[in-house]
């Protein structure tokens, strides 16, 4: 499957961004009609609801010049807004969960087969082997054409490669982790990992949660945004992480004005200008933001632009522990590691 050099992400199309299907389907065309024509979304969002605009979106005989991907794993059948809780069968990794949402994700999007189906996120209480055998069902049904991991570390992404030859099942082709100029732990295994194994790279959030758009400068007052509302950690400026990501932000400003571009432009240039890349995936919520973000394809990085980037934000760093996407149980749960005492 050839896809192009971006991804449009709809993860903002539904309650969780733009509410008006129709003003997202316009927005989802505009891109199909600019040249992408791959998209990525999951169940998750909006509980549903983006997959089903993605599919009025693809009605009318624009189903088969897209490349399809969704995702599964997060937790579903809860309310709007509803944190925790919730049915335990309704999400996860496992093989009961996934027969039985992939139907329900074929149903929103009104199609018969998925490009691309992925696992949202690791599962520690679902064997790796158990999930690919799923997988691979599915993918000889026909239902799904291949299927790929999501913000997984790279000793799992090896994990599950070696357990796919040893059991003879699909492998996972593609794995989507966070990755822009302020999160770039990945450059120092993953992205090594996925060039071993000669996997497709689609990186979300290139803008860093919107860090990256040019509004976050020293001096100004920080805007206020939906994602900011969901994810309060990630933006709260008395974080001295967030501090950093501020300080990091405002210098890279200058240094795409000093280069004659956009931040936007830079910022998902750098992301799409790394070997190991295939397609970053942009999640527009309104036009304007997607026109922002398409002329990126036409933008290279110089030596010297990207040099100036190093010296900000160094080859492998992450400035902020909230952005990393996964972060392992061990570091999570402080009894997995320390040992207990009386």
């Amino acid at each position: 499957m050839q896809v192009s050099p971006l991804c449009l992400g709809a993860m903002m199309f539904g309650a969780w961004g733009e509410p008006d299907h129709d003003t997202s389907i316009k927005i989802i065309h505009r891109a199909l009609d600019a040249g992408i024509n791959f998209i990525d979304t999951a169940d998750v969002y909006s509980q549903g609801e983006s997959e089903t605009i993605v599919g009025k979106a693809l009605a009318n005989g624009r189903r088969d010049e897209v490349i399809l991907a969704t995702k599964f794993h997060g937790q579903m059948g809860v309310a709007p807004g509803q944190t925790g809780g919730g049915d335990p069968n309704k999400r996860g990794n496992s093989r009961r969960w996934i027969i039985q949402e992939v139907e329900n994700s074929l149903r929103r999007l009104n199609t018969d087969w998925i490009d691309l189906y992925q696992v949202h996120r690791p599962d520690r209480d679902t064997a790796i082997d158990e999930t690919l055998s799923a997988l691979t069902d599915l993918q000889r049904q026909g239902k799904i054409r291949a299927f790929g991991s999501s913000t997984f570390p790279a000793h799992e992404v090896v994990e599950a490669q070696w357990t796919a030859r040893d059991r003879g099942l699909s492998p996972f082709v593609t794995e989507q982790p966070p990755y822009s100029i302020l999160v770039r732990a990945i450059e120092a295994d993953l992205l090594p990992v996925t060039q071993r194994y000669d996997m497709g790279v689609l990186p979300w959030s290139p803008l860093a949660g919107g860090w990256l758009t040019g509004r976050y400068r020293k001096g100004q007052q920080i805007p206020a945004s939906r994602r900011a509302e969901r994810m309060p950690a990630r933006y709260d400026l008395s974080d001295p992480d967030n501090q950093r990501k501020l300080e990091a932000a405002d210098a890279l400003a200058v240094v795409a004005e000093n280069a004659g571009m956009s931040l936007v432009h830079m910022a998902v240039a750098f992301v799409l200008q790394h070997p190991a890349v295939t397609a970053p995936i942009i999640g527009p919520r309104t036009m304007e933001q997607l026109e922002s973000q398409l002329g990126a394809v036409d933008v290279t990085l110089t030596t010297d632009v990207l040099d100036e980037i190093d010296k900000i934000v160094p080859p492998g760093v992450t400035l902020a522990r909230a952005d990393r996407g996964y972060v392992p149980p061990a570091l999570q749960d402080p009894f997995l590691r320390r040992r207990r005492t009386s």
